[in-house]
């Protein structure tokens, strides 16, 4: 059973709904270790003065905003602590929006909201309305002496939080300098509209793995049980210029090759199937 990190309630209007707080993902980064090569020894990080090398303690250290290069504003714990948001343990809805009009890069990181002992019928009746509604609740609330920007939103009976990005905090694409005007043929928006659309298959996230975290794993356990590990020189590839239509259209019927073989040996199986059953019939 996982712990809540946060307790409190959803509040709009005069309504409060008492609720807990779960992180709803579990990140399975591979995570290492840091050692002095050839000792074994632990490396350990360490808070030290660029001016005299010494290891400074915590209780000593300042925190500075730069302002411009080279140029600090120094600010003390209890500065800080006089503009602090202040504990709160509410989620006060200021918004329902629709889902289809939050960008998905606003969004950060997702938690589960669950209902307080005692809270589960206006939690579900919250959780209800908002699903038939299809709306999603723009929330602000205070974690850790840290304000969030939030949406809920109501998925299969369950209240989600997902914290946001302020407006400001988005980059402006057009920084990139990306052309906008650039011109499309038909023919080449015809092929790769193809291509997309053989490409398109119902979304089911349990089809795509960490394959890479899968590789280190495997090399830490081949490693582990003494197996001398190979590591081949990676080949260095030319980047290939080719033409866009001429790659669009192979690689379009590269996937209707492979639907034919794929529906041919599947015809083939049934085929083989239904004499089997023919023959024990008979």
């Amino acid at each position: 059973m996982p712990r809540s990190i946060w307790n409190g309630s959803i509040s709009f209007g005069l309504v409060n709904v008492p609720v807990q707080l779960y992180s709803a993902v579990q990140p399975k980064d591979v995570r290492f270790h840091e050692f002095q090569a050839g000792t074994g020894a632990r490396i350990k990080h360490k808070r030290v003065s660029e001016r005299s090398g010494r290891e400074v303690d915590y209780s000593d250290i300042e925190k500075g905003y730069e302002t411009s290069r080279g140029k600090y504003v120094m600010l003390t714990q209890e500065e800080l602590e006089s503009v602090d948001p202040g504990k709160s343990r509410t989620i006060d809805i200021e918004d329902f929006v629709e889902l289809a009009e939050i960008d998905p890069i606003y969004f950060d990181k997702p938690y589960y909201l669950a209902p307080q002992k005692g809270a589960e019928k206006p939690y579900a009746l919250l959780c209800e309305a908002m699903a038939r509604r299809e709306r999603v609740a723009i929330a602000r609330f205070v974690m850790r002496t840290k304000q969030y920007l939030a949406a809920v939103r109501a998925a299969d009976k369950v209240l989600v939080l997902e914290t946001l990005y302020f407006a400001d905090e988005i980059r402006d694409p057009n920084e990139l300098n990306i052309p906008r005007r650039t011109k499309v043929a038909d023919r080449e928006r015809r092929i790769a509209e193809q291509l997309i659309d053989s490409l398109t298959i119902e979304w089911k996230p349990e089809r795509y793995e960490d394959t890479y975290r899968e590789r280190v794993l495997d090399l830490v356990r081949r490693k582990g049980k003494g197996h001398q590990i190979e590591v081949e020189q990676p080949q260095r590839e030319e980047a290939e210029v080719v033409d866009l239509v001429e790659a669009l259209q192979r690689s379009l019927d590269a996937k209707k090759s492979r639907a034919r073989k794929a529906t041919k040996r599947t015809t083939k199986r049934t085929g083989k199937r239904t004499a089997s059953r023919r023959t024990k019939a008979s």
